[in-house]
């Protein structure tokens, strides 16, 4: 590569890291399955949470992150 060869540091350890994880990438193209919606529902929670500034009671928040999910798909059934 040729990052690898140029001798800057950054560029060296960018073409580094592209070698090592060239097996990972290349398979990213293959697979057509993400953690897409996962990483989404992980985003939602943390919003939820910092906009309540902490919940009291954990049933609550829990009650309230299922709520939130069984509109969020029911949206898309229509």
């Amino acid at each position: 590569m040729a990052a690898q060869n140029s001798g800057l540091p950054k560029f060296v350890d960018c073409g580094n890291t592209m070698v090592r994880w060239s097996k990972g990438i290349l398979n990213s193209f293959d697979c057509p399955y993400t953690n897409g919606f996962t990483e989404g529902a992980n985003n939602k929670i943390k919003v939820l949470k910092r906009n309540a500034y902490g919940y009291r009671n954990f049933r609550r928040f829990r009650n309230r992150i299922l709520h939130m999910f069984s509109n969020s798909t029911q949206k898309g059934a229509a």
